[in-house]
């Protein structure tokens, strides 16, 4: 019992800034850990296939994933990128059916997980992680509804400026000017892959937006320096 405890407790100590488990004391988080193992993912290493069985809820320690679908011509459609804090793989876990997406490291990734039954227990016992699970799913609903919207009613250059937008409220880095530097880490292979368009057609619209004053292009990095430009242009 005593090595299960100190075991579990780093994993305390996580699960101790994830939102998902904001409301749970001490002892419950303690409850949670003795269930849960980590995993490491190398950077690009897939965490899971879309169609794989869901057998386990993920929660982000450090690194960056994304969850994306693959076409059969190769191509990848981006629904979201993640960060830590964020959980991911609980749709599987509620209706038993296999994964609808697939996950990848975006950078060398810490993560900890609990497997299904542990998770179907919680639910039924802590009603602030069930609370919490029904917050996420209508985070999900929202941000899918958003992207239709989207995808429905704007071209490529207000899918991107609106997605700019997102971005730079989604771990964005403000600068002592109040520019807003967006993640290292992304590429604009993957700002394409999120709006539905090609590298080529964004790399165009991103010089279009540095020389309308939106942003400028640094060697490693996207920064924003007129958000309120960039959330006009997303409405044209």
């Amino acid at each position: 019992m005593g090595t299960a405890m100190l075991a579990s407790r780093p994993i305390v100590d996580s699960l101790r800034s994830v939102p998902f488990f904001a409301g749970l004391d001490d002892d419950a988080l303690g409850r949670v850990a003795a269930g849960m193992r980590s995993r490491r993912f190398r950077r690009g290493e897939v965490i899971f296939h879309v169609g794989d069985p869901g057998d386990a809820l993920f929660i982000i320690v450090s690194g960056e994933v994304k969850i994306w679908l693959p076409s059969e011509a190769g191509e990848e459609a981006i629904l979201v990128r993640l960060r830590p804090g964020d959980v991911f793989g609980e749709l599987a876990l509620l209706d038993g059916a296999p994964r609808s997406a697939t996950a990848t490291a975006l950078s060398a990734a810490e993560t900890v997980v609990l497997p299904r039954d542990r998770f179907r227990e919680l639910i039924s016992s802590e009603p602030a992680v069930r609370d919490a699970l029904l917050a996420s799913l209508a985070l999900e609903i929202r941000r899918l509804t958003t992207h239709v919207e989207e995808l429905h009613f704007l071209d490529i250059t207000g899918r991107l400026a609106a997605c700019l937008v997102r971005l730079a409220s989604d771990g964005g880095t403000t600068l002592p000017d109040g520019a807003i530097r967006l993640r290292t880490s992304l590429t604009q292979g993957d700002l394409a892959s999120m709006v539905g368009s090609t590298r080529q057609s964004v790399n165009k619209l991103l010089g279009q937006f540095a020389g309308d004053g939106f942003l400028r292009l640094e060697r490693d990095a996207i920064v924003l320096t007129d958000l309120d430009g960039l959330a006009r242009a997303s409405r044209r």
